[in-house]
């Protein structure tokens, strides 16, 4: 049961990169069960239409399935085409599109580094920029950035990450002083650890798990929901006043003696 009301978002259209999976794909859940039209990108057609089918099936509601790299501005022009060719509108735009893995700096190559400052920090840009282009800055709406708390007090092996978050914290920030007087909102979420996502599968140190959990003030991990019922509440008109900020859900992990844990995207 939500505690908004389930057309809280009706007759708005949502654009997700990373939908398709982890944190995005709750939040694409969430965005729908309140009456959102929803368009999920990532790289892959047939994992995408799987997510679509079983979104739709879960909340009644539509969802486009529309393979991009984010790293290819072309294939983002696309994505959003397609979402206004089937929508006629776009209201909503969630950058959640992210890459990561453990890797200590000093074995951390250039292309490494720059692999995640392309799909995360320029990709998210990119798709900002095109969602400006053909809808938003015409129409007004909200941007959500996915950001994490890896770069608040530093993290091992996380340096790329870490780095590319900062830069799209900043980028939030400069796009809601640019585009807010078109009534543009710019906000990000800074997921801690979320249970149960690829993310945290991949990065959490093996054995960690239990003192991991302990070491969060609210004593466990986040679930999927939580960063969806953030979403929607940036999106909706509760929100309407909010714009640069950027909202941590994350148990107050990060402040408890820098154990802040790798987001779960």
């Amino acid at each position: 049961m939500s505690i908004f009301r389930d057309d809280i978002l009706a007759g708005r259209v949502a654009l997700v990169t990373g939908g398709g999976s982890g944190i995005c794909k709750g939040i694409t859940e969430k965005l729908m069960a309140h009456g959102c039209k929803a368009a999920i990108v990532s790289r892959t057609q047939e994992k995408l239409d799987a997510a679509a089918a079983e979104l739709q099936e879960k909340t009644g509601g539509e969802c486009l399935a529309v393979a991009a790299d984010v790293r290819e501005p072309a294939a983002v022009e696309a994505a959003i085409d397609a979402t206004l060719e089937r929508f006629g509108r776009l209201d909503i735009v969630v950058n959640g599109a992210a890459g990561n893995f453990l890797a200590p700096a000093a074995g951390l190559s250039a292309k490494g580094y720059r692999t995640v400052m392309d799909i995360d920090a320029v990709g998210t840009y990119t798709v900002c920029r095109a969602a400006f282009d053909k809808a938003l800055k015409a129409n007004g709406g909200q941007i959500i950035n996915i950001s994490a708390t890896l770069h608040y007090t530093g993290v091992p092996f996380q340096t790329h990450a870490g780095a590319a978050k900062a830069a799209i914290d900043a980028m939030t920030r400069h796009l809601a002083v640019e585009w807010g007087p078109l009534g543009i909102r710019v906000n990000c979420i800074a997921p801690g650890p979320i249970d149960d996502t690829e993310g945290m599968t991949r990065l959490m140190p093996k054995g960690m798990r239990d003192k991991m959990e302990k070491s969060v003030p609210l004593q466990r991990f986040g679930r999927s929901d939580e960063i969806g019922d953030a979403a929607v509440f940036l999106a909706s008109d509760a929100a309407s006043y909010i714009t640069g900020s950027v909202l941590v859900v994350d148990g107050g992990a990060w402040m408890a003696g820098g154990m802040q844990l790798m987001h779960g995207a």
